[in-house]
Formats: C-alpha cells, sequence, structure tokens
C-alpha cells in the first residue's frame, strides 16, 4: 500500500498533462536519434572504441554498469513517481479510469510472453527471456504519436500514456519477482530498515526531498548488494515520497514533494538518461548477423510478441471490455485509430532492453539476438501502427444536446 492513503478531489490541470506528453513525445525522438548512433557507432571503424567504452572500469562497476544500474535507478524513480501520482491524483485514480488501460495492459503483457514461450518452449536456455516482449516504451509510443500531429485525439494519447504507466508496474514486479540472483538476507534486511524509516518520515509529514533522498541513495546501495536489481530502490523511493499540499498551499497539491520531484527530474530523464541507456545498450554490430539470427527461435518470439502479441492482447482486451460496456472508448477515437495505438504498443524499446539484458547478462551472443528481436518487432509496430492511424478516418465527436429552451 502506497504511504499516501489521501483522498483528493482536485485534479492535475489537462495543460499539465499536455505538457507531460509533449515532453515524452520530444524524449522519445531522442531517444530514436540515440539509438540510431549507437547501430552507426556499432558498425563503424569506432566499433572497438564504443564497445571497449562500455567496459571500462569507474570504481566497483562498469561505465554500462553504472548506467544501467545506477542512472536507470533513477528512471525507475521517475517512473514510481508517475505511478504513484497517477493512481493517487491522476488518470488512474479511480477504477472507471482503470478499466480500459488497465485489462488492456494486462492483455498486452500477457499474449506477449505466450507468443514469446510458444516459439522458446523447447529451448530451456532462452526461456527465462519470457517478459521481454511484454513492455511498452512510452517515450518510443508517444513519439511516433507526436509525428501525426491533431490527426490522433488527445484521448489516445492520455489512454496510451496510462496503458504504458500500467504496463511499467507490471515490468517492475516482473523484474523485482522473476529477476533476482541469490539473496543477502543481511543486505535484504538493511534495505527493508532504510525502506521503513523512509515510510516513517512520510507519516510524520516530512515535506523536505532532501531526507528522502539521502536514504534513497543509502536503499540503493543495500538492495544493489541483496540480489535485488538495485533499479527496483528507485521505485520504492518513489512509493514513499509524499503527495500532500506544503502548509500555506492547502488547495495545490502541485506543491507536493512528489510533483517537484517528478518535475525535476521529467527533462533529465527523457533528454539524458533513457537517450545514455538507448546508446550504451542499442549497439548491435551487423557483422557476424545471419540469416539465421533473424529467424532463431529467440529472435522471432521476441519480434512476433512484440508486433503479434502487443496488438492482439491490446486491442483484444480494449475490444471486450469496450463490448461489455465496462468502459467506454476514448473520446473521439475509432476502432482504426485503436488499431493503429494497440500496434504502438509493440514498440518496447528501453523496458525490453532493460529485460533483455537481466535475463540474458552473461550470454553476449544471446543479447545480440534479444536486440534484433526488439529492433525488428519495434520498427515494424512502430511503422505499421503509424501506417494506420495516418490512413484511419477521423473521429467526430457527437454534438453535445442542446439545453431544453
Amino acid at each position: 500500500m502506497m504511504p499516501d492513503g489521501i483522498a483528493t478531489a482536485s485534479r492535475r490541470p489537462l495543460s499539465l498533462l499536455r505538457h507531460f506528453l509533449d515532453n515524452e513525445a520530444s524524449g522519445g525522438l531522442v531517444l530514436m536519434a540515440a539509438a540510431a548512433l549507437a547501430l552507426v557507432l556499432a558498425n563503424s571503424p569506432a566499433a572497438p572504441l564504443y564497445f571497449e567504452a562500455l567496459h571500462i572500469y569507474l570504481g566497483p562497476l562498469s561505465l554500462q554498469h553504472w548506467i544501467n544500474d545506477a542512472l536507470m535507478a533513477v528512471f525507475f524513480l521517475f517512473v514510481g513517481l508517475e505511478i504513484k501520482r497517477e493512481f493517487l491524483d491522476g488518470q488512474l485514480a479511480t477504477w472507471s479510469r482503470r478499466a480500459l488501460p488497465g485489462i488492456a495492459a494486462a492483455g498486452g503483457m500477457a499474449v506477449p510472453a505466450l507468443i514469446y514461450v510458444a516459439f522458446n518452449w523447447h529451448h530451456p536456455e532462452t526461456l527465462r527471456g519470457w517478459a521481454i516482449p511484454s513492455a511498452t516504451d512510452i517515450a518510443f509510443a508517444l513519439g511516433v504519436l507526436s509525428l501525426l500531429g491533431d490527426r490522433v485525439p488527445s484521448s489516445l494519447k492520455v489512454f496510451l500514456a496510462a496503458l504504458a504507466i500500467i504496463d511499467d508496474l507490471g515490468a517492475v514486479l516482473i523484474i523485482a519477482l522473476f529477476y533476482t540472483g541469490d539473496l543477502s538476507l543481511l543486505d535484504l534486511g538493511l534495505a527493508a530498515a532504510v525502506l521503513a524509516a523512509l515510510v516513517l518520515l512520510n507519516r510524520a509529514g516530512v515535506l523536505r526531498l532532501l531526507p528522502y533522498l539521502v536514504l534513497g541513495a543509502v536503499l540503493w546501495v543495500f538492495v544493489f548488494r541483496s540480489g535485488i536489481h538495485a533499479t527496483i530502490a528507485g521505485v520504492a523511493l518513489a512509493l514513499t515520497i509524499p503527495l500532500r499540499a506544503e502548509p500555506g498551499r492547502p488547495d495545490s497539491l502541485h506543491a507536493s514533494p512528489l510533483h517537484r520531484l517528478e518535475h525535476a527530474l521529467q527533462r533529465p530523464v527523457a533528454f539524458l538518461i533513457v537517450p545514455i541507456f538507448g546508446l550504451a545498450n542499442a549497439g548491435l554490430s551487423f557483422a557476424g548477423l545471419s540469416l539465421a539470427a533473424l529467424t532463431d527461435h529467440l529472435t522471432l518470439g521476441v519480434a512476433l510478441g512484440l508486433l503479434v502479441g502487443k496488438l492482439v492482447g491490446v486491442f483484444g482486451s480494449a475490444a471486450i471490455v469496450i463490448r461489455l460496456r465496462l468502459a467506454d472508448m476514448p473520446m473521439g477515437a475509432g476502432w482504426m485509430q485503436m488499431l493503429g495505438t494497440a500496434l504502438l504498443c509493440g514498440i518496447g524499446f528501453t523496458m525490453s532492453l532493460f529485460i533483455g539484458m537481466l535475463a540474458f547478462a552473461d550470454d553476449p551472443v544471446l543479447q545480440d539476438e534479444v536486440k534484433v528481436g526488439i529492433l525488428l518487432g519495434s520498427l515494424l509496430s512502430g511503422l505499421a501502427g503509424w501506417l494506420v492511424l495516418r490512413v484511419a478516418p477521423r473521429e467526430i465527436p457527437a454534438p453535445a444536446p442542446r439545453p431544453a429552451e
């Protein structure tokens, strides 16, 4: 349970939501450029320098580990802040609002995993990667939507953002439960003690961010040593950050520590941390790539899990929910636009790469096959989604009934 059990009738202004979506979309375009640069470097004369630089040790960790374990912990802190805000004070604050993106996200995680398992059932060495195609990259997907301008109603962008946030929550739980190494009970206990201290700070009404951030850094160290992936510390810290107004501003939740921290991290995460992660992990040399690698069970499981699994899972689940009248179609959207949005959910770049690196941490060959599958699945999903949304007829909302005279 999140420490802030407060209930509030206030909501963030739509302009702030649009600002968030605009930043995510722009960040997606920067991420695309970073991924493209990584591919260029990996297939250029600078390739040896590129790969060697990632393995340079800076203190106890290599550069790549600092990026994947420490820098990405900040990304997961931001994700955790988004999750908490949306569930307590945003688009996911009520069960009716959670129904459509929640069930669509669940279907969009389950079906890709089943497709991956079907391709790898007889290959125990790769079965561990079942969760790779289950994630949606919100920055990439919103980046593609931004290219379509006003052809896509804002309600669909909100739906996609909410779905991706729930998707991120599922990915966090999967990482914590299934991609954990040998546990150190001592460090796990120390991490639990620090987390308890953070909860006490929240309950005591401490609204300064500095104590939370200092304890959060200590929490990261203990989680890193415990065997649980260190990025989980970012999410745990986020759930303890207070979402309550500062004294003197009782009508504005935007003065809360959570909103301040989220606002401070929004651009660094979108324009620095995620692109750096993409630059460090998307590099794939095509020199030794063969047709066999493109048709390998691991590659196909990831690629088709993203392209077909996300489409079937997201669109199928959403269609069932809407047909059963458990939720409404996003305002101003039609079935073709929902189909295109479901295809965009197959862009699984950042979180899929992250899970793939965890699943096959000690096998560079399998990591390369994962990258091929992610790049293929994400590229085809993005192109197909863009094309469907480009040709989809714009839905015109029904005019509001005139008041009785």
